[in-house]
Parts: structure tokens; C-alpha cells; sequence
């Protein structure tokens, strides 16, 4: 058996039909609407067939949330679920809910955003840092095989996330297989797309040599490759980084990008029903350490916090950039 509804705060009505046999899990996302989700919830469907006698309740607030997403489940604590996964628009703010439904026996995963840990059995990652960053070192080579000048363009000087990925960059590039690539500078562009797009022509301006642009943020990227589309440097200077589909199928077309990454929502939303589904029937615990398989996609392991990653980012380009536009 395999059912599946879409659920937002608007209608929490529906909640209100009786039980049914198969077992529910809900997929809670930050907001519907949003095609990174929509691609997640793709996943999902495909683990449910595969597993059968699921129902998968996708379930999210109109707008990104702590409040809309705690009336959420506090409507599928009413149902009686057997098991949570939710994308967490507040760390903090989900836990009291989300301990009531712990409570009442329900299991309850994070994926994607986490919830602080007393508020979840364990967190489903879409990748990790050391993965990312061996990634974008990965991606500057595949950009320009025979190495050469380098440079980064990140998003704030103070994001956690892109100086960790970058320090793990940093020791990918420094290893005998990346001895041809040299790292000329970092640049910040904050995150907004003007600045981001006058650093990488300044980029560009001040290091004439220059082979490759790393940027680890969507918007960074889209902005790297629309400056080097407009500075004539196509072929000369490669793009790369983290980037979603649907603004870098142009950019691919162009020839300024041959190949980016991110994580693939379609398999992020397998995989968390995979886990979900395993937690309801007691074969995953949520242990430090545990291994805990994820079909298709391989298998994770826990670390102290009952964190895991599934993989490192998955690459985008010619041959799979406009099927995947579509969805995000």
C-alpha cells in the first residue's frame, strides 16, 4: 500500500480522517512552494513505493516559519503518526513540539536544517563539511584539468558553513593530487548578487592568469558565471561551485560552467523515508556510532550527536543540468 498528501497549514483539516492501516510518516518541510522541497518530496514518493505500506504526509507552512511548522505537527501529533522528519525553520523553537511528540511515541528525525538534539532521535545531513570541501577542490580541477590559478568567491566573511568548506578545500588542494592548482585569494560577495558579481570581475581584473571560480554559494555562483559571460572570458575562465539547476542551466549552456554540485533533493527525500521508516520499525535507534542504511543512496554512520551525512554533493552538467532545472 502507498499513499501519499500534500498538507499545508491552510488545510489542516484533513488531519482529522481516521486512521489507516499503512503506516504515516511526515515529511515536514520549511514552506511549500519551494522546488528543492518539491524534488524532496519526489524521493520520498519513490522510497514509499519501494517500501510499500506507507503513507507519506507532506506536510509544510505557506510561509518559512518555527510557528507555522509547530502547528503542523502539532495537528500530526493528533493524528498519531509514527514518525516526524522534519526541515527546521527554527533549531530551538521545534523542540517543546517535538518532544510532546517523542512523548507520545512517535519517532521524530531532522533533515536538511537540523533541530537541536533533544528534539530529534537523529539528523539526516545532505552532506558534511569535510565531503563539501573535497568536493569544490574536486570540481576546480574537473574545471580546468591541468591546474593553474584559482580563486574563491564565498558569501559572508563570517558564514560558519563557507569557512568550514573552505578550510577543507584548503587541505584537499594542499595534497600531491592538486599540486598543479594554486589558491590566489577568497572574496566575499555576502550573499547578495551585485556584490558578488563586481568581486568576481575584480577577480578577474587582478589576476589576469586566472583558471577557475570556485563559489560554495548559489548565489555566488550564478553571479561568477553571468561576470564571466559578460567580461568575454568564456573558455578562458571556468565557474564552479554549489549551485542550483534552475539558475546555472543557462550558465552550463554557455559554456562559462561545465560542471557544479549540490546535494540531490530527490535522493535527500529517499533517504529520509528510508531512515524514517527504519526508526518505526525499531531496526534503527538513532545510536552514536550506528550505521544506518539508506537504500539506493549507500548508508550513513552516526557521529556523537546522532548526526549523519548522506553524500558528498552530486554533480551537475551538460548530460543531467536541464532534467534537473525542472524540479529546482
Amino acid at each position: 500500500m502507498h499513499r501519499f498528501r500534500v498538507l499545508c497549514i491552510a488545510a489542516l483539516a484533513a488531519l482529522a480522517q481516521p486512521a489507516l492501516a499503512a503506516d504515516k510518516i511526515a515529511l515536514v518541510v520549511k514552506s511549500l512552494g519551494n522546488g528543492f522541497f518539491d524534488a524532496a518530496r519526489q524521493g520520498a514518493q519513490e522510497a514509499a513505493k519501494e517500501l510499500g505500506g506507507l503513507e507519506v504526509i507532506y506536510a509544510g507552512p505557506a510561509r518559512p516559519t518555527a510557528e507555522g511548522q509547530v502547528e503542523i505537527v502539532n495537528a500530526l501529533i493528533a493524528q498519531n503518526v509514527k514518525a516526524i522528519a522534519i526541515s527546521a525553520n527554527d533549531p530551538d523553537a521545534l523542540v517543546p513540539v517535538l518532544k510532546k511528540a517523542m512523548q507520545r511515541g512517535i519517532k521524530v528525525m531532522s533533515f536538511d536544517s537540523m533541530v537541536r538534539k533533544d528534539g530529534r532521535q537523529l539528523h539526516l545531513a545532505p552532506s558534511s563539511t569535510p565531503l563539501i570541501g573535497r568536493k569544490l577542490a574536486a570540481l576546480a580541477l574537473e574545471a580546468q584539468p591541468g591546474g593553474g590559478e584559482v580563486a574563491v568567491l564565498s558569501a559572508t566573511a563570517q558564514a560558519t558553513n563557507q569557512n568550514a568548506w573552505i578550510a577543507e578545500m584548503k587541505t584537499a588542494l594542499a595534497t600531491p593530487t592538486y599540486a598543479s592548482v594554486k589558491l590566489v585569494g577568497v572574496v566575499y560577495g555576502d550573499d547578495q548578487t551585485d556584490k558578488s558579481y563586481r568581486e568576481a570581475q575584480g577577480l578577474l581584473k587582478s589576476h589576469p592568469n586566472l583558471k577557475v571560480i570556485v563559489a560554495p554559494t548559489t548565489v555566488g555562483v550564478a553571479a561568477a558565471a553571468r561576470a564571466v559571460q559578460d567580461e568575454h572570458a568564456v573558455g578562458k575562465v571556468f565557474v564552479t561551485g554549489l549551485g542550483l539547476p534552475s539558475e546555472m542551466v543557462g550558465h552550463v549552456k554557455s559554456g562559462a560552467v561545465k560542471s557544479f554540485a549540490i546535494w540531490n533533493p530527490v535522493d535527500l527525500g529517499y533517504s529520509v523515508i528510508q531512515v524514517a521508516n527504519a526508526l518505526v520499525k525499531g531496526s534503527v535507534k538513532g545510536t552514536p556510532g550506528e550505521t544506518v542504511p539508506l537504500g539506493r543512496v549507500g548508508r550513513m554512520t552516526l557521529d556523537a550527536n546522532s548526526e549523519g551525512a548522506m553524500a558528498e554533493p552530486f554533480t551537475y552538467n551538460a548530460g543531467n543540468v536541464e532534467k534537473f532545472s525542472k524540479l529546482f
